[in-house]
């Protein structure tokens, strides 16, 4: 009998993509005790440690990067043997990955999450936000069916992709932040004089992307928009946001804006899909996401 199962290499995969028990149980919807216990039985099955424990955080050892490379492909062909056969029977899929970018909010998609539950067409849906390249990256590695991704995707094929709108920023500190009291349009030097708060790009293997920060730019990097829109409304630094996720701070004086010499230029948002991708729930999502995602996200 086999020692190693897909749930298996789901478990193991969950745990060093988020970094910890505590955080795999999380996103798996277990208690941390459960995760544990699992993953002493797996290594005293296997008669090997798939992990080294330091606290709380832990790493693979080098057994676990083996299993979790090969381990990968087990699963995506898995994965996608269960799609075709569900496909062959019904034409919809058994599971659809739709990944947006941290720009767009996961409730915009909420008018469109209900109307494709309406379908009752069985079809699992799984939503993931991914900060900038990470989007595409996502895509790329097979992790996403769907994307909504910030700016033009990499190089190389493999993929369909539609513009689908641009989402226009505005430059925001508080309200006693130093540059907020200089009264004109802000120069690069203004901006080098003070910290940035930057969302730091989400991808692991593509080249990652850096916007509007300028070349010596003092800045704190955080993981999302949502995180660099606190940041910023805690006084803790400047930088671009977008103007639809910001409008309660602007209306209510948390963040003012600030006119600039160096505006940044609206950013283009993308929906795109493999070359080869098959069936119906695919294909419902890609011609209702064919159209503007947020106020202030405007049209072609």
């Amino acid at each position: 009998m086999l020692k190693l199962s897909l749930e298996a290499i789901e478990l193991v995969d969950a745990i060093a993509r988020y970094g910890s028990f505590a955080s795999a149980a999380e996103r798996l919807h277990k208690v941390p005790s459960t995760i544990s216990y699992a993953v002493s039985k797996l290594e005293e099955q296997l008669g090997l440690n798939l992990f080294m424990r330091n606290g709380p955080r832990i790493s693979l050892t080098p057994a676990g990067e083996e299993l979790l490379k090969e381990g990968r492909w087990l699963l995506a062909a898995a994965r996608q043997l269960e799609s075709r056969l569900r496909q062959i029977a019904t034409g919809f899929e058994t599971e659809v990955r739709l990944v947006h970018d941290s720009l767009i909010p996961t409730s915009a998609f909420g008018a469109d999450i209900q109307a494709f539950e309406a379908l009752n067409s069985g079809t699992r849906l799984r939503i993931g936000s991914e900060t900038l390249t990470g989007t595409w990256e996502a895509l790329r590695e097979g992790r996403a069916d769907l994307i909504v991704a910030a700016g033009e995707g990499p190089a190389g094929g493999g993929h369909k992709a539609v513009a689908v709108g641009q989402l226009d920023f505005v430059f925001c500190v508080t309200a006693s932040h130093p540059l907020a009291r200089l009264g004109r349009p802000l120069a690069r030097s203004d901006l080098l004089e003070h910290t940035a708060v930057v969302a730091g790009d989400g991808a692991r293997s593509l080249t990652d992307r850096t916007v509007g920060l300028l070349t010596g730019q003092r800045r704190i990097t955080v993981p999302s928009m949502q995180a660099k829109i606190e940041c910023q409304a805690a006084g803790l630094g400047h930088g671009f946001v977008p103007r639809a996720c910001v409008r309660v701070e602007l209306e209510t004086g948390v963040l003012v804006e600030l006119a600039v010499e160096e505006p940044r230029p609206p950013e283009t948002f993308w929906l795109a899909w493999r070359s080869d991708a098959r069936g119906r729930a695919q294909q419902w999502w890609r011609e209702r996401l064919s159209r503007p995602l947020l106020p202030g996200v405007l049209p072609y």
